[in-house]
């Protein structure tokens, strides 16, 4: 096959085999944070939790990050990223450390709230980065299987991480500190693996660089505008960014009501809850995976803006068709083929981001992505509080995330192909206009 092949000769790239670790220790430590975080919000015996509840929480922990995140981009333009991942990831060994103390002691919430927000914020800060350095270890032509391989295997190293989290949650109760800690072992070791690289490798360009902090914040508002206007001359990279940010808002609408379900619905313990979310997130993450097998042969033969739109109109079919039963068989089939689009839309989406964008402006770009996507997701919890009984059931809330994955295959049925084919337009030789 050729996508096999084409992964094997990725993995002879040293370079890339060395980014593709770094990324793995780093997204799985955030699966293990993650879902110590979320065990100890939703399945805590003493709190009482709602959808109201787990919309605040999402709030606290991503929105503050959404005012300072395109500023962060300008700082990955300008420093060095390889820097950036090592005294990233200590930095959150730090945070992470903090937050396993605050739980032994039961802080305040909003302190707790405090210290998980600055892991989050370094996370997304880690995240862009990884995304704006990975055309510097690959080649042009190699792109879709980089980006098919190395986000997917980050997002499946989340998930074996939760995994893990989960297993250790149900083996030793009140647990949630010690899962913590463990993730912060991983992001240590993350940090560790980063100096296997370079530091000049990942880039941005030397003449970009600007090591002082006041010299790399000097003139950001007017970096950002600059990026901004970038991207806006990019269509096929703008479109597809909206169409994934609408996919995003629908999955964690749906996210919020499996929790839900999972909690009140589906079971009488917490511990059964808790098993049951995390065999969803397990199918979900073999989604992942099944995407990251099909979409480069899919992207090649239909087109990245064909293969969303394909993605989004199995999503609006099957989601409605599955969800509204309520049990969980046929949610966890949709989990399925949710993980399975979502991803696949993610894969192309990133591939023409990269693809059409310059390199000085990556880092910016890629954390306006990551702004995206925590507002819309933030957006979808507030929604999903408005729209969720007690116990998850909301056929109106089903019906609405169908109608929006409905508008995305119709937008991108009618524009995606039109904007895809200014690519190679856009990525000719230009005046870069930074």
């Amino acid at each position: 096959m050729a996508v096999v092949r084409d992964l094997r000769l990725l993995l002879r790239l040293r370079d890339f085999r060395r980014l593709l670790t770094l990324r793995l220790l780093s997204q799985g430590a955030d699966g293990v944070y993650q879902v110590a975080l979320a065990t100890y919000v939703v399945f805590s015996p003493e709190k009482q939790t709602s959808p109201a509840a787990i919309a605040s929480a999402m709030a606290v922990l991503l929105l503050p990050y959404s005012f300072v995140g395109p500023f962060a981009g300008v700082l990955l333009d300008r420093w060095r990223r390889r820097q950036v991942f090592l005294y990233g990831n200590l930095l959150r060994v730090l945070l992470a450390s903090a937050t396993a103390v605050l739980m032994l002691v039961h802080s305040p919430d909003w302190l707790f709230y405090a210290s998980a927000l600055c892991v989050t914020a370094v996370n997304r800060f880690v995240l862009a980065g990884l995304s704006a350095a990975l055309p510097r270890v690959v080649d042009e032509d190699r792109l879709v299987v980089a980006n098919s391989l190395s986000p997917t295997a980050g997002t499946l190293a989340a998930t074996l991480g939760g995994g893990l989290a989960f297993g250790v949650r149900l083996i030793a109760s009140d647990s949630d500190a010690a899962v913590v800690l463990l993730g912060a072992f991983l992001y240590l070791c993350a940090a560790l693996a980063s100096l296997s690289m370079d530091a000049e490798l990942l880039g941005p360009d030397p003449e970009l660089v600007q090591p002082r902090l006041h010299a790399a914040l000097a003139g950001a508002a007017r970096d950002l505008l600059s990026g901004v206007r970038h991207l806006a001359s990019r269509p096929a990279a703008t479109r597809s960014l909206a169409a994934m940010t609408v996919m995003r808002f629908c999955y964690g609408a749906l996210l919020v009501m499996v929790l839900m379900l999972c909690r009140y619905a589906w079971s009488s313990t917490e511990s059964e809850g808790l098993a049951l979310l995390g065999l969803a997130v397990g199918v979900s993450g073999a989604g992942f995976f099944v995407a990251a097998v099909v979409t480069p042969a899919a992207a090649g033969r239909f087109g990245p803006s064909g293969w969303i739109t394909i993605c989004a109109g199995v999503a609006a079919v099957l989601e409605l068709a599955l969800g509204l039963a309520f049990e969980p068989p046929p949610i966890l089939v949709a989990a399925f083929v949710l993980g399975l689009t979502t991803q696949g839309a993610k894969i192309a989406t990133d591939t023409l981001v990269q693809s059409s964008v310059d390199d000085g402006f990556r880092g910016r770009i890629f954390s306006v992505y990551d702004v995206l996507f925590n507002v819309s997701f933030v957006g979808a919890a507030g929604v999903a509080a408005l729209m969720l009984p007690p116990d998850g059931r909301s056929v109106p809330l089903v019906v609405l995330v169908a109608a929006l994955y409905g508008a995305v295959c119709v937008v991108m049925a009618r524009f995606g192909r039109e904007s895809e084919d200014v690519v190679s337009r856009e990525t000719s030789p230009r005046e870069h206009d930074s």
